[in-house]
């Protein structure tokens, strides 16, 4: 379970350093994205806190958290390449895009994985 924490936890740092990067470098100046990608890192950064400190007994909550929170953000990107989101459309050219769906979808598989895990680990208890 610790390597699933670990990975989970960096997964979503990662995830979060991205979207501080990419506000950083212009997104900021972006209606509505641009508070979001904002939001997106701080959050991030917040639930990789968590999934590190939360006592094994309760990792099932920022596991699954975690989860939803980096396929929400996954979904938001598929629909900003697909059909635009609040006005923006993005580019698979443009800058970390691929990256970012490595990482979310990593994300999502780990967390996932954790949080299945860790519900496991305490009912068995």
């Amino acid at each position: 379970m610790i390597a699933l924490r670990l990975a989970g936890a960096g997964l979503t740092a990662a995830m979060a350093a991205i979207h501080l990067h990419l506000w950083e470098a212009g997104y900021q100046d972006l209606a509505t994205i641009g508070v979001l990608f904002l939001l997106n890192a701080i959050g991030g950064g917040l639930l990789a806190l968590a999934l590190l400190a939360a006592p094994t007994r309760y990792l099932g909550a920022p596991a699954a958290l975690g989860a939803l929170f980096t396929a929400g953000t996954l979904a938001g990107l598929v629909i900003s390449l697909t059909s635009g989101l609040f006005g923006f459309e993005e580019s698979l050219d443009a800058e970390l895009v691929r990256p970012t769906i490595v990482v979310e979808s990593a994300a999502v598989v780990v967390l996932t994985a954790l949080a299945l895990v860790a519900r496991r680990s305490r009912a068995a208890r």
